[in-house]
Parts: C-alpha cells; structure tokens; sequence
C-alpha cells in the first residue's frame, strides 16, 4: 500500500509556518521521493503516530547541528549541546507542527489524532512504516534540512 500525496501538503505547510513562527525562519521545500527503506541516518529524529481517519506515522529527522540551531533561535539563547532541554524543544516543534497538520487534516474531513512525540537520538536507527511506502520531503532552512517522513494511509471504514 502506498502512503497518499495529499496528506503531504498540511505537514509542509504546518512546518513552514510553525518554524517561521518559533524559530523566525524561512523553510525552502525540496524534492518529494517515495522509500521504503527502515533507516534514518539523521542525528535526530521525532517520530509521531497518527491515528483515526488517517493513521501511520510522521518523520522528523535533522542533523544534530540543525537542531541546535533551531533550539538556540526559538530559546534565545545559544546551545552548545543538544542536552535535555534542546531534545524537548525539538520534541515540542514536532509536536506542534503535527498538531497543525492534524488540524488542516479535519478541515479537509479527516478525523485523525496524534500520539506524544518519540524522540530518537543517534545515527542509523531503524524505524519501519512496515507494508507501506513513506513520502520524504526535505525543508531547507539557513541552519540545515529537516527530512519529513510521512508514512501514512487513509483508513476506509475501519480497515486500511
């Protein structure tokens, strides 16, 4: 089963406006790809699962560096390591950019609710959306690209 493109648009669009929001950044869109592969190689990354109308999980995925400046811009204060406090800021922006997401997703008819963020730290882990492909979008921003994985489906009448 394939993840559905118009799911796409309320989380690129959520992401750019949350970061211009609380880190006063501007977000560039790259290039969409399709994959199936179950690793990250991304320093960081937040995962969060969707359930209802659509149900999967969403991707965030950076560069330790890009977190922490991310971190710094929405602190106001320079962060040197991505300690206990720059983890639950970076948390916290997934969180909202999903929550956004999510509400995009009802106005569209889409009943869907998300789970607290997961945070993963550290290169190379493996995290599988199983029997369907995810989306990858890269956002570019003046501190690096964040990857957004959507691996999500619509659930018709109860089953997917």
């Amino acid at each position: 089963m394939t993840a559905k493109v118009e799911f796409l648009n309320p989380f690129i669009t959520s992401a750019a406006e949350v970061l211009r929001a609380e880190a006063g950044i501007e977000v560039k869109r790259g290039g969409v790809a399709m994959e199936r592969a179950s690793g990250t190689t991304d320093d960081v990354t937040t995962l969060i699962s969707l359930v209802g109308d659509v149900e999967g999980m969403v991707l965030f995925s950076a560069s330790e560096s890009m977190c922490l400046g991310l971190v710094s811009s929405m602190m106001g204060e320079e962060f040197t390591e991505f300690n206990e406090l720059a983890q639950s800021g970076i948390a916290e922006l997934a969180n909202v950019i999903a929550g956004r997401a999510a509400t995009k997703l009802s106005q569209a008819g889409y009943t869907t609710n998300i789970s607290v963020p997961t945070m993963i730290v550290g290169r190379g882990a493996t995290i599988t959306t199983l029997d369907f492909q995810r989306l990858v979008v890269s956002l570019d921003t003046e501190f690096g690209a964040m990857q957004v994985h959507l691996g999500l489906r619509e659930r018709v009448n109860g089953h997917e």
